[in-house]
């Protein structure tokens, strides 16, 4: 089935605004979601002087000290709460990094290292980055990974939210659109529909006077999608409304932007995906939040976000050519058939038909195989009319 171009118009605000109440709604009935409160400087400094004389009684009993932390590894310690997403489980199962142990020693002396770092930035006030803590010793971690993987469980062991560790993540996304804000420093933001777009900003905690007019939000998972829809004016002509990109998996800075517009602005807000595996868990991300960081996902996610496209569905509907769409590896069947048994797919029928719909078929599709019905399909004609139709999931 093919569409018309078409521009903003009276019936496209309509449908926004009906779905814009009706999220609205349902944000009234979702009470009880943890305010969104950072943990101070004296407060962390306190978590892990407890942490300490953990293990300071454990020397003392002449016990092997160990770190006891949630086990974020399996979907069975997780929960789903419609307003929040993914939840540790209320009697998840722990793991303990033991200082006896040759399979864990290493990761114990680690965590200790980065815990003395946090503890001196925290009582100084002051801040160092990921990058930072890896290159006080490279080649002791090993990898920056190592590093976000330790941030990531001291932050989940000491219950205090990581971007209150003074360890500051560095943004790789960017926004476009109808917005503008005052940064921690006082630095004036106003972002645009043009060629020049704004970097996430490092601070999201600190940004102020955030204003908009926007209708809605597009979540696109690539650059090059994004830099794309810029260049085609897709932003001006369905302005008022802002686009944001995380490249790929969102960073955490990207992923508290999208949540402080939504606690800010309950506007509609739509992820736009390739149509395969990993784009499916790039838009879970957002919506649910991931295993690693779900001790904090209620400071995350938005589980008000919608499948825009690309579906599966709109392979076949298109009529695409086949030497424009891609046959699934055996690496995709394996994380298509993960992502379909994680425990938020039961309340995702129609995400559920999308998926089976790519297993039958065998196939996946960029969103630029759009570009082989025209070269700005996308944003002249596939965008504005799932917007104007409500063809979101």
């Amino acid at each position: 089935m093919a569409f018309a171009p078409m521009g903003p118009d009276a019936s496209f605000f309509e449908v926004l605004e009906r779905h814009r109440a009706s999220l609205l709604a349902t944000q009234k009935r979702d009470s009880g979601e943890p305010p969104d409160r950072l943990a101070s400087s004296s407060e962390v400094c306190a978590a892990i002087e407890n942490v300490i004389q953990g293990i300071v009684a454990s020397l003392a009993s002449k016990e092997a000290p160990a770190f006891t932390i949630e086990d974020r590894s399996s979907w069975k310690n997780m929960k789903i709460d419609d307003s929040a997403g993914l939840q540790m489980a209320p009697h998840c199962t722990m793991r303990k990094i033991k200082s006896d142990s040759l399979t864990s020693v290493q990761k114990f002396a680690l965590i200790l290292k980065v815990l003395s770092m946090i503890y001196k930035l925290a009582q100084s006030n002051t801040y160092a980055t990921k990058r930072d803590i890896y290159y006080t010793d490279s080649k002791l971690f090993g990898s920056q990974t190592v590093v976000d993987s330790i941030i990531n469980d001291i932050s989940c062991m000491l219950k205090v939210p990581r971007r209150s560790l003074h360890i500051l993540s560095t943004s790789k996304g960017l926004i476009a659109g109808d917005l503008s804000y005052v940064e921690e420093d006082g630095t004036k933001v106003h972002c645009t529909c043009g060629a020049t777009v704004a970097a996430v900003p490092s601070n999201i905690q600190g940004i102020q006077n955030l204003i908009t007019d926007a209708r809605f939000l597009l979540i696109v998972e690539k650059d090059a999608t994004f830099q794309r829809l810029l260049d085609d004016n897709f932003c001006s002509r369905m302005s008022p409304c802002i686009m944001v990109t995380g490249k790929g998996v969102p960073d955490l800075n990207t992923r508290l932007l999208v949540k402080k517009l939504w606690d800010t602005f309950h506007m509609p807000m739509f992820t736009l995906v390739d149509a395969d595996p990993y784009g499916i868990e790039i838009m879970c991300i957002y919506k649910y939040g991931s295993l690693t960081m779900s001790f904090e996902a209620h400071h995350l996610t938005v589980p008000a976000i919608r499948w825009l496209g690309l579906l599966p569905s709109d392979i076949k509907r298109l009529n695409l050519p086949k030497d424009s769409l891609i046959p699934l590896t055996k690496q995709d069947l394996i994380k298509l058939d993960s992502v379909r048994r994680r425990p938020y797919m039961s309340c995702q029928p129609s995400w559920r038909e999308e998926m089976q719909i790519m297993a039958d078929s065998n196939m996946k599709a960029e969103i630029q195989a759009l570009a082989c019905l025209s070269a700005d399909y996308l944003s002249r004609v596939y965008l504005p009319n799932k917007l104007r139709f409500g063809g979101w999931i």
